[in-house]
């Protein structure tokens, strides 16, 4: 962060800011965009697309600016750029292509859409940063390769969990504590919400009701939680996580574990078998309703008793786990200084270290009836689960970043995993494609399948 900040204040005082690009204008959109504006010296947002252009406006106006040009070729955008005029647009291929732009901020959590822009990026050497950890849970690792072939970098951002926990994992490496827990700390956690049980929770904040629902359902903790293990090489203990209640089950889980439950995520170390966990190379997690919350956690090990002495007086305790956390995430607070990090120093906040580890499957939300099509993420019909890449290949399962818009060929038990047997693909998807590609680029070469 110190180093960030001088080297933006420093792009700053050059009369050369770092020129931003933004794909969506939602509510987190408008916090960005409000945050770029007002708060970071040395970074200009020039450019924003959103479907409904006025929406793109309102991000701008939100934010102060209303000098504000409403373009619509290559040419009109790279000239507003040139001018120091704000842009908008209703075709984000125009945010990809143009000359200009250092990175994209995508924002808009859909997967195929987001496809398609992250490769016209690509394709145009552009850096991405994304707030978009269901397309980066379903295709991060083949749009990595894609990234690192053009020379740009491809991550999540700061700010969001699993950016967070990523910061923390990197810390606690660098002072020599082997991470073996990457966890996040929730209020709530039911696969059964839907858009009618979040409607006033999306209307009090302003937010959008499917995004919220994916939130409460576990299908975004699911996806974020997926992309640090891929970021990390760390895995799963089961479907769907440990994932400890302490809403629900304070009681059972206190005993059963024989915790001295204070309501902080540092009485949880007891939780894990760490002989598993070093088995196992480290697994994501979550828990419900303990404190610092909304927060993330990094619980680890070290093997020098000297060390161990150490942590002890730090009061971190006695081991063999030791507690670290962040106690909270600001999302698009922070998303800036991912940008940064990326233009400035090609540090990548969290990005697939190469093969996956941990996919998020659908799951169905009530009983399904064969011909019906699936809605989107958050909505009535389906959550999404983790799942190791193992199994889910193994098994033939449907990922849930590849749900919307299927049609089921057969019923469907509430609470069953799906699978591509279960469904008929739309046609002509990119995701699709990519999802193939990516199976069979980091498919196991014959040899290793046969040793």
């Amino acid at each position: 962060m110190l180093i960030v900040d001088s080297a933006l204040k420093a792009r700053q005082e050059a009369g050369d800011p770092i020129r931003v690009g933004m794909i969506g204008a939602g509510f987190m959109g408008r916090g960005i965009a409000n945050q770029i504006i007002n708060s970071v010296p040395g970074m200009e947002l020039v450019a924003i697309f959103n479907r409904d252009v006025m929406k793109a406006k309102r991000a701008y106006t939100e934010a102060g600016l209303t000098d504000v040009q409403i373009v619509n070729t290559v040419a009109e955008l790279e000239a507003a750029i040139r001018r120091g005029q704000a842009a908008v647009t209703e075709d984000a291929m125009l945010l990809c292509e143009a000359a200009g732009i250092d990175a994209l901020i995508e924002v808009t959590g859909a997967v195929e859409f987001g496809a398609q822009v992250v490769m016209a990026a690509i394709a145009h050497q552009k850096h991405v940063v994304l707030m978009n950890a269901e397309l980066d849970g379903t295709l991060g690792p083949i749009l990595k390769v894609y990234a690192d072939k053009a020379g740009v970098v491809l991550t999540a951002c700061d700010g969001d969990q699993p950016g967070v926990q990523m910061n923390l994992y990197r810390f606690v490496k660098s002072i020599g504590v082997t991470p073996l827990v990457c966890g996040n700390i929730k209020g709530l956690q039911d696969p059964y919400r839907n858009p009618t049980t979040q409607q006033g929770f999306a209307d009090k904040w302003g937010q959008n009701v499917h995004m919220v629902t994916s939130f409460a359902d576990g299908t975004k903790i699911s996806f974020e939680q997926a992309i640090v293990a891929n970021g990390t090489g760390m895995t799963i203990a089961q479907r769907g996580m440990l994932g400890y209640d302490f809403m629900r089950h304070a009681d059972e889980l206190t005993a059963q574990f024989q915790l001295n439950f204070t309501g902080h995520i540092d009485d949880l170390t007891k939780l894990y078998d760490v002989d598993q966990l070093k088995a196992l190379g480290g697994i994501v997690d979550y828990v419900v309703a303990v404190k610092p919350g909304p927060g993330v956690y990094v619980f680890g090990t070290h093997d020098d008793p000297k060390q161990q002495h150490y942590l002890n007086l730090y009061k971190l305790g006695e081991g063999p786990l030791y507690s670290f956390y962040t106690p909270y995430h600001l999302c698009h607070f922070e998303v800036p200084l991912s940008v940064a990090r990326v233009v400035l120093f090609r540090d990548a906040v969290l990005t697939p270290l190469g093969a996956p580890q941990v996919d998020v499957v659908a799951t169905a939300k009530v009983d399904l009836t064969a011909g019906t099509t699936l809605d989107d993420i958050g909505g009535y019909l389906t959550y999404g689960q983790c799942e190791t890449v193992a199994i889910t290949q193994s098994a033939n399962l449907l990922p849930m970043g590849l749900a919307a818009g299927c049609r089921l060929r057969r019923d469907v038990a509430k609470d069953q995993v799906l699978t591509y047997a279960d469904v008929e693909l739309p046609p002509g998807r990119l995701c699709d494609q990519l999802r193939a590609e990516q199976t069979a680029y980091f498919a196991p070469s014959p040899q290793l399948v046969e040793a």
